[in-house]
């Protein structure tokens, strides 16, 4: 029996599916708090549990008979780490055997990203619980960056505070992958998997592709985390996300995120969407 933690968010929908089309469906059990959402994975046989993180007996019960459980790591940055180890005690209380856990590259206290302590803990407390664990050091999703390279394209200019860095981007579609099949496989205990895309990306690379796409000329241009975040307050983007998306600038001017690796590849047996071909793809009628 395997089980996936909030499967009715984007990426637990992705990997549900697949592991639906993996195995027996009545062997997957998905946890969510709103289990009318995932109605049509029940009605092909799924067991559907309500699981609500803010209260540890659901989670408990939601686990029941799970072997192998996929942690989606929450959204509720700086928040999330306490209801996490929770959910991580409460697998071990279930009878869990192994759990799968959603992390980011190079959780250590020197990368900047500020969801860095949520995982790290999370972590921890995973190799802490006697549990089998795998952890899933996924990279950065490639479609959060389609609008900076749509926009220097219309602009002619990328304003960044990544430097010289690179980002291995990948898809959330190869990361459900990933997912899906460390949680049906044998063979990924206790290991740290890093879910790439096949290229490190640095923002001459989305430079040129805005050249590309907007068939004109363009301007680099390399601030500081100040001048970049109040560059997203005057786009009125809210106080959280400018400081997500200016740590995670940092993260990858500081090399944090430049690490490509073959996980994608050796989990699916099949090669990584590259970022070129992920902005071509969104750009197609």
């Amino acid at each position: 029996m395997i089980g996936i933690t909030g499967a009715s968010g984007t990426l637990g929908r992705a990997t549900a599916e697949l592991a639906l089309q993996a195995v027996d469906p009545r062997e997957v059990v998905l946890t969510t708090r709103t289990p009318e959402t995932l109605a049509d994975f029940a009605a092909r046989g799924a067991q559907v549990r309500r699981a609500d993180f803010g209260d540890p007996r659901t989670v408990t019960t939601a686990f029941v008979g799970v072997e192998r459980l996929l942690l989606i790591s929450t959204d509720a940055v700086g928040s999330r780490l306490d209801q996490q180890r929770a959910a991580v005690a409460a697998a071990a209380e279930a009878g869990v055997a192994q759990v799968v856990y959603t992390s980011v590259p190079k959780p250590v206290p020197t990368n900047p990203a500020i969801v860095v302590a949520d995982h790290a803990g999370t972590e921890q407390a995973l190799r802490e619980s006697g549990l089998r664990w795998a952890a899933l050091r996924n990279n950065l999703y490639a479609h959060m960056q389609i609008s900076v390279v749509e926009q220097a394209a219309a602009t002619g200019t990328l304003v960044t505070n990544s430097g010289s860095g690179t980002a291995a981007y990948v898809t959330r579609e190869d990361c459900a992958a990933a997912a899906a099949a460390a949680l049906t496989q044998d063979g990924h205990e206790n290991q740290v998997l890093n879910i790439t895309g096949p290229d490190a990306v640095s923002p001459h690379d989305l430079m040129r592709l805005a050249r590309e796409i907007g068939d004109r000329g363009g301007e680099l241009v390399d601030v500081d985390d100040q001048t970049f975040s109040d560059g997203l307050e005057k786009a009125s983007l809210p106080a959280r996300v400018r400081q997500l998306v200016t740590s995670f600038g940092a993260s990858t001017r500081s090399t944090f995120l430049a690490r490509v690796s073959t996980s994608v590849a050796d989990l699916t047996a099949r090669e990584p969407m590259s970022f070129t071909d992920i902005v071509r793809a969104a750009r197609k009628p």
